[in-house]
Formats: structure tokens, C-alpha cells, sequence
């Protein structure tokens, strides 16, 4: 789990790491804690600077911020004044004020929409939520493992070939015993992770889009845009892929230097710390301002920038690529189900949970990688953490 978006990448990774090795230190909740509220407030701040510098580029006029906590408020600001008339989004809005409440509205969202003074949508940005991002490391982390594993199991054929003197590539194995080979090899992994005689491997697990945004326009204004990001904006491409079929736009991986001084002037001056209150840090030591959790940050952090025309960003909304659709595509179809990628999601959810709650330390780690667990463990964890422990029945 390595948060390019966030400013203490390296401690954070460092933690994550240790935690799925089962090796939890006294001060790791207050770390996370912190680091979960330094870097959450710079990256938000980072974005909303970079996206009114950009929408001032390309627009030139007068816009309006809106804060956003559901995806129904952004769906309604496309609706409210589409900037195509063609007859597919006409169609698209037509089925959205039918039945609104079947296009995932009360889905949470973190982020601001901005709109011109036609009520235009002109861009958003939004940082993932401590859930999604616990689902996305789980899908990186749970691919390098599955490697792991078949390399394992290929030992194990390798093996087996070598005792009865055929070429690995001659080996029949009937499928009853793969399936039990690939187990046996899940279960030599975990003993690694148990053991602490495995290493994450960072450049792997790097995950870009914890923070994003998102610029609607014309092809053309967009084509110019990109090509002025680097060249008179100080910003880096670090990488870029087009999405063509059902879902349609470009996607880049920007590069910035952060500005400590505007960030932690706008911590102060917009009284930032009172939104902190409920996260285990006294008041007198929010309100000493960004500067004493700065220590170790790097100097630049990552986003991605999505450009998208206004058609394609409806299909994106309420169209044939509708984003909550994609999700759960994405979590029907993982690689690799076995109990090792369940837990490396429920341990990193807890440890997201941990550094968004009242508490600072904690006791013991609740999810072990070599352990087997079902949901409801991690979510009384979770609940505990706020004190909301279930109530029983009798």
C-alpha cells in the first residue's frame, strides 16, 4: 500500500507492511493518525489549487465550488444544465430523473464540483475514501501474492517432475492435485508473512489516484491542456492511458510540488483543526498548527488528472460505463479469492479505521494474514474503535 498521494508515503508503507508481517508497535495508531490528517489536508488542498489553477487555464470565467458528500449531487449538476444536446443525453438525464435512486445516489463521495455561472459542470476532484482505498491495495497486494503462490506451486510441480525423472513441461498433474498444490502453496506463503521472511515489494503496490480530478471540455481545449501541463504549468506526466469501448477519456498520473507555506497558512486560517476534534489529538495540539506532523514528508505528491469531454463524462455517470458498475466489476472479477487476499483488505481497512477514529492506540492487531476471518470481525473492530460495540439480542 504505497499512497503516492500522500506526503508520508514511505512511514505509512512501513506500518502497512509491518502490520501484515502481524508486528504492531506501541505508537503505530497515534502515526497513522497523524499522518491521516496532515496528509488527507494537504492533498485536498493540493487538488483544489491545482484544479482552479487548470480550470482557469482553460476557461478563463468565473466559477463556483461546491462541496460534494454523494454521488447524487454530482449527477445532479450534470443534469441540471447538460452541456450537449444530443439525443443520447437527453436519453441518459431523461432515465436518471425517472428513477435517480437506481444510479447509486446515496453513494459517498469526497470532493468538490465546480460550475460556471450557467450551472455548468466545468470539474471535480475527489480523494478516495479509507474503504476504497483498503479495496484497491487489497487488489494490488492480492495480485503479487497470487504470483507468489503459482511460483510456489510450480516448485512444488517442479519437484515432483524431478522425482520421477520426466521434464517439468511432461508432467501431467490431474486438476485434484494442482487445486491441492496451490493450496499447500498459499499455506507455505502465509507461513512467510508469519515467519516475518517476506518483503513487500513497493514498486508493486503503488497505488496513484488516492487523490483525483476531473476536467470537462472539447476534445481540442482538452488536447491543449495536456500538452501545456508540463511545458508551462510545472506539472509532470508521469503516465497516461486513453480508455477507448464503454468508458471513454484519458487518464494521467500528475506530478507536483505541494506549497507548505499556502497549506499550512490555509490550515490556520481556515480554523482546519476543529474538523479533527474526534481523532484522538488534544485541541491544543491541532491547533499548533500543520507543522510539527510535517517532519519526514516528502516534497511532492501524486494525482490523477481524468479529461473527459462532457458526453463521455455522462456515459461515466449514467451511461453504458457507469463507475459504481465498474467497481463491482472489478470486485467480481479478482484474480485470486483465496483467504490471504480476504485478510490483507479486512487488516488494511482496521488500519485506515484506526488513524479516522477517536482512538490512538491499540492493543493488539485483530486480523493475522495466516488467520481466517469473516466480515463481521473486522467490522466489530472497526465499531469498537467509536465505541459502538453490537448490541445483543438477549
Amino acid at each position: 500500500m504505497y499512497l503516492s498521494s500522500f506526503i508520508h508515503r514511505d512511514d505509512l508503507f512501513d506500518i502497512a507492511e509491518r502490520w501484515l508481517l502481524g508486528r504492531l508497535e506501541p505508537d503505530d495508531g497515534l502515526r497513522i493518525t497523524q499522518i491521516l490528517i496532515c496528509d488527507g489536508f494537504v492533498l485536498g488542498q493540493t487538488l483544489e489549487a491545482m484544479l482552479r489553477l487548470l480550470l482557469e487555464r482553460l476557461h478563463g470565467k468565473v466559477f463556483k465550488q461546491k462541496r460534494i458528500q454523494f454521488k447524487g449531487q454530482l449527477r445532479d449538476a450534470i443534469c441540471s444544465n447538460p452541456l450537449d444536446g444530443s439525443a443520447r443525453i437527453h436519453e441518459l438525464v431523461s432515465l436518471y430523473n425517472t428513477n435517480p435512486e437506481f444510479f447509486y445516489r446515496e453513494a459517498p463521495i469526497n470532493g468538490s464540483i465546480y460550475i460556471d455561472g450557467e450551472n455548468r459542470l466545468l470539474g471535480l476532484y475527489r480523494i478516495k475514501r479509507p474503504r476504497r482505498i483498503a479495496e484497491k491495495a487489497n487488489r494490488y497486494v492480492a495480485n503479487w501474492i497470487f504470483q507468489l503462490v503459482q511460483n510456489r506451486a510450480k516448485e512444488m510441480a517442479g519437484e515432483r517432475a524431478k522425482d520421477l525423472n520426466v521434464p517439468l513441461e511432461d508432467l501431467i498433474t490431474p486438476q485434484k492435485l494442482m487445486d491441492s498444490e496451490f493450496v499447500m502453496a498459499e499455506k507455505d506463503i502465509a507461513k512467510m508473512f508469519k515467519d516475518n521472511n517476506i518483503r513487500l515489494d513497493r514498486s508493486a503496490l503503488q497505488i496513484h489516484d488516492v487523490g483525483g480530478m476531473k476536467i470537462v471540455a472539447s476534445r481540442e481545449k482538452l488536447s491543449l491542456l495536456e500538452s501545456e501541463l508540463s511545458e508551462q504549468l510545472n506539472m509532470r506526466v508521469n503516465e497516461r492511458e486513453s480508455f477507448s469501448g464503454n468508458y471513454q477519456a484519458t487518464s494521467l498520473v500528475i506530478e507536483v510540488v505541494w506549497d507548505a507555506d499556502y497549506v499550512c497558512r490555509r490550515y490556520m486560517d481556515s480554523r482546519a483543526w476543529r474538523k479533527y476534534l474526534n481523532r484522538g489529538l488534544s485541541e491544543l495540539e491541532l491547533k499548533k498548527g500543520l507543522e510539527p506532523f510535517l517532519e519526514g514528508a516528502k516534497p511532492t505528491l501524486k494525482f490523477e488528472l481524468i479529461l473527459s469531454t462532457f458526453p463521455d463524462m455522462v456515459e461515466s455517470e449514467l451511461g453504458n460505463s457507469l463507475h459504481e458498475e465498474r467497481i463491482v466489476a472489478q470486485r467480481d472479477n479478482k484474480l485470486y479469492r483465496g483467504y490471504i487476499p480476504m485478510n490483507v483488505e479486512f487488516l488494511l481497512e482496521y488500519l485506515l479505521a484506526v488513524g479516522v477514529s477517536p482512538h490512538t492506540h491499540i492493543e493488539r492487531l485483530p486480523i493475522k494474514i495466516w488467520g481466517r476471518y469473516l466480515p463481521d470481525t473486522v467490522i466489530d473492530h472497526i465499531r469498537a474503535l467509536y465505541g459502538m460495540p453490537d448490541g445483543e439480542l438477549f
